[in-house]
């Protein structure tokens, strides 16, 4: 399985929402680690998206330029 940011900021949600209903402070604290845990690695996972995206682009612009006009 592909972890993606949407599959991180998924876990961070549900953490989120645990930590909202939760009636102990120490269970509390425990899905608010989560949350941020989780959320650190959907942000992670958006950057090394982006970054993949953006070589891919100069990859494909260095090909053009490589291949010359057409005529």
């Amino acid at each position: 399985m592909a972890l993606t940011f949407e599959f991180y900021d998924a876990r961070a949600r549900e953490a989120a929402a645990e930590a909202k209903i939760a009636t102990l402070d120490n269970v509390r604290a425990r899905a608010l680690r989560s949350e941020a845990t989780w959320r650190g690695l959907a942000n992670q996972a958006r950057a090394v998206a982006t970054e993949r995206e953006k070589v891919e682009q100069q990859k494909a612009a260095a090909r053009m330029d490589e291949a010359g006009p057409k005529h």
